[in-house]
């Protein structure tokens, strides 16, 4: 979490090697991601709740299949996870349909079965619910808590502006503030370290604090 311009995109992308850091080192999975960044992107997705960069006039099967062969995937093992993917997040009846046709909720499905194709160990999202109506973010919400992390054991770091969003889904959250640690602990440890009971005033309350440095993990 942070203001606008802390470095919660900055950071995402840094982690999936899309930005190379301007100084300090990080891991996906062990692998660093600056010195081995091929080994890094065969254990994380990548979402973003903005364009999903699908080929609207293909099907989503055809994008699905298209993506999968950018991993290196076998035709097999891509017929394999697209049927397995497509089924977990709810659009195996509509993989035959173009991908113009879909509603922003059904596209940020077919997002998340793409980041999951091939079985990554961490899924990033940036602000995966900002185009979302309330009812289709709080049902993208419980998909990602219960079915990614819970059911399947996969490593979710995620960007969001939304308090209630973040104490209903994270175990830990760190606050940012131009490319700097504000806070790093649980919901709980945020608003015992403020004095306050409402997390979304713990937040407020640290985002005035002076920023730290130091390492996380």
């Amino acid at each position: 979490m942070g203001p606008n311009g802390a470095g919660k995109s900055t950071l995402l992308r840094i982690l999936a090697t899309l930005v190379l850091p301007t100084r300090g080192r990080a891991f996906i999975a062990t692998h660093d991601v600056e010195r081995s960044p091929a080994a890094a992107r065969s254990q994380l997705g990548y979402h973003t709740g903005g364009d999903e960069g699908f080929y609207g006039r293909l099907s989503a099967r055809e994008n699905l299949s298209f993506f999968g062969a950018m991993n290196n995937m076998s035709q097999a093992n891509i017929r394999q996870r697209v049927a397995l993917t497509s089924e977990r997040m709810g659009i195996a009846g509509d993989l035959d349909r173009q991908v113009r046709t879909f509603s922003t909720g059904m596209s940020h499905r077919l997002g998340l079965a793409r980041a999951l194709l091939h079985q990554p160990a961490v899924l990033l999202l940036d602000e995966p619910t900002r185009s979302l109506d309330p009812l289709a973010a709080a049902d993208f919400r419980h998909l990602i808590k219960h079915d990614l992390v819970r059911r399947l054991g996969t490593t979710l770091l995620f960007a969001s502006h939304t308090p209630t969003e973040v104490e209903e889904v994270a175990d830990r959250v760190l606050i940012l503030d131009h490319g700097r640690v504000v806070a790093f602990d649980k919901p709980r440890g945020l608003c015992a370290a403020t004095g306050v009971q409402n997390f979304a005033d713990a937040v407020t309350a640290l985002a005035r604090r002076p920023a730290e440095t130091g390492v996380l993990s």
